[in-house]
């Protein structure tokens, strides 16, 4: 028998930051139907550890799935919600198909080897607006390679992005409808 999609068994590797690894999780199950639960014996788990850099692999994997949440600059709840989003398979927000209406991406001024970030793919938007307040969204000079932006809201260029501090009404909306929860 498969697990239920909706609940994710974590091992939280970094006790000094336990606490807001969990509050930051707390708000998946104040807002969605996904719980995350203590591993006991399950086989399939994420396994939430600090390593270099903040990352996770898009979807579930099955086993053992790292989520790295290096202390140097990844814990905090938006970044923990962004890796788990990232678990529980969500894309960047500058990746949507749909995203060349709403922001320019300017590869010229990305650093090699990580335009990987802003290629665009086949997405399926579950019926939701593209989110500028997307806690899945980058900042205007993510990877820049010269201090120059390297995504710019269209047609407004003043939009704020990357900015959120939280998961916004779209990305709770996503979850709900991607995992069958009520909205």
């Amino acid at each position: 028998m498969l697990p239920d999609p909706r609940s994710l068994i974590l091992v939280v590797t970094p006790t000094r930051e336990r606490d807001t690894i969990t509050t930051a999780l707390r708000s998946f199950s104040e807002s969605t139907c996904i719980r995350f639960t203590p591993q006991r014996r399950q086989r399939d788990f994420v396994n939430i550890q600090s390593l270099g850099g903040c990352y996770s692999f898009i979807g579930r994997r099955g086993r053992s799935q790292t989520v790295s949440l290096s202390r140097r600059g990844c814990v905090f709840p938006q970044i923990v919600q962004h890796e788990m989003l990232h678990a529980l398979g969500f894309n960047h927000e500058q990746t949507r198909s749909d995203r060349d209406q709403h922001v320019r991406i300017l590869l010229n001024n990305v650093i090699r080897g990580q335009e990987h970030n802003f290629r665009r793919i086949n997405t399926n938007n579950l019926g939701t607006p593209y989110d500028y307040n997307s806690v899945m969204h980058y900042g205007r000079f993510a990877f820049s390679r010269n201090n120059q932006p390297t995504i710019v809201p269209i047609p407004n260029q003043n939009v704020s992005i990357g900015r959120a501090t939280q998961m916004s009404p779209n990305d709770i909306l996503r979850i709900n409808r991607l995992y069958g929860c009520s909205e």
